[in-house]
């Protein structure tokens, strides 16, 4: 470790060892990346997702308060009473109509399994094809759920209802972009062919299967929004991050934890997911426009050269602003452009500013290409190394 890393290192413990947390200077600091040693990085974004409070002597307290919350959660949106009725031997005479799945309330319990069971296919699907290029969602993790996995539990795990049901997989969000794909483009890596998991013997669960859970929950927690294809790419670098923490005691509790900030981070983008809010001042119709704006101040003449081509930013910026850049870049880079993101005060202007950087950095290539390879070069971007995007991005965020 260089003398210069242990002194980042220093400083962000001077800062996290106060009794109350100076958020700007911290913010600072993340800006800039934050170390992963100790577990630093976790104990941040959990700070700037708002989950932990500046107050240090509260944290304990908190978190003891939110994973019992979310214990509470898995009881009454996993395991299913009106399921478990069937499983305790009820005669055919003890099932009530309501408990019957042919009721035709559409406010009855097996109504609303059924619903749920649609939402639920759709993310165990994506979940089962997150970051192929890596294995670790694939693995086992070191602390599974004892309330989902306990063997005496009679109730239906997600695992048994994707196992047991024969509704046929919804997509629950349209492509709304016309062009392009809220889906991964990126292609599994030689030594993980498949891109669907496989399901880990009985006692064991992997890793995509707790995003499963904590998907499911959030859904079931907000009818209003509920699931929507490229979710599962929002949570699974922050489940990676926190299941990862060098800290055992820590990342014990890494799928609760995950839950609260990804809820915290859902309230801030969740506008972009809603269909209907796509051309209000909030949608992503704005965000995107705001791109070119911003590339129009920086570079007119490869802006005029994407106008002249009709290339327009939702061909390419739907996917880059919405999944906030964790489908073009490998998950540590991911990571990394997210502790500056999620740093920004300003609350994801600066991820306006490293799209408008994207655009910059490969402006010769772009005004080089035509339509269709200007289109390959935006869906599939060239460039590997986020550092000099993000060096970019902070040029035309301190030009202002």
């Amino acid at each position: 470790m260089s003398s210069l890393h242990k002194s980042k290192i220093a400083e962000f413990r001077s800062v996290l060892n106060e009794p109350s947390i100076n958020l700007p200077q911290l913010r600072e600091l993340c800006f800039r990346g934050i170390p992963f040693e100790g577990g630093i990085r976790c104990l941040c974004w959990k700070i700037l997702l708002n989950y932990l409070p500046t107050e240090k002597a509260v944290w304990d307290s908190v978190l003891q308060k939110q994973r019992e919350t979310y214990s509470n959660f898995l009881r009454e949106m996993i395991i299913q009473p009106g399921i478990a009725k069937a499983k305790l031997g009820l005669s055919r005479e003890d099932v009530t109509l309501e408990d019957h799945p042919l009721n035709p309330n559409p406010d009855s319990r097996w109504n609303t399994y059924f619903k749920d069971n649609e939402v639920l296919l759709q993310i165990d699907k994506d979940v089962r094809r997150l970051c192929p290029d890596i294995s670790f969602f694939q693995h086992p993790t070191e602390y599974p759920c004892l309330l989902i996995m306990d063997p005496l539990n009679e109730y239906e795990t997600l695992r048994k209802r994707v196992q047991q049901t024969t509704l046929k997989s919804q997509t629950v969000a349209r492509n709304r972009s016309g062009l392009t794909n809220v889906s991964s483009p990126r292609k599994p890596s030689a030594s993980y062919p498949s891109n669907e998991y496989e399901l880990l013997p009985s006692g064991c669960e992997a890793h995509w299967e707790v995003v499963e859970r904590i998907l499911f929950i959030f859904a079931k927690l907000n009818p209003g929004i509920a699931y929507v294809q490229g979710m599962n790419e929002i949570v699974g670098p922050i489940y990676y991050t926190f299941a990862t923490n060098p800290n055992s005691e820590w990342k014990e509790h890494a799928e609760a934890d995950t839950f609260f900030c990804f809820t915290n981070l859902m309230a801030e983008i969740r506008d972009n997911f809603i269909k209907s809010l796509d051309d209000s001042q909030c949608g992503i119709t704005s965000k995107m426009e705001r791109v070119y704006s911003t590339l129009k101040e920086e570079d007119m003449e490869l802006y005029l050269k994407l106008q002249d081509l009709n290339i327009k930013p939702q061909f390419f910026a739907f996917r880059w602003l919405t999944l906030l850049l964790s489908q073009e870049f490998l998950l540590p880079d991911v990571i990394r452009i997210w502790d500056s993101l999620f740093a920004d005060e300003h609350r994801f202007d600066f991820l306006l500013r490293v799209s408008c950087a994207m655009l910059i950095l490969i402006r010769d290539q772009l005004l080089e290409g035509d339509f269709t390879g200007d289109m390959r070069l935006l869906q599939d971007y060239p460039l590997t190394d986020v550092h000099p995007i993000l060096k970019k991005a902070k040029e035309l965020q301190d030009s202002k």
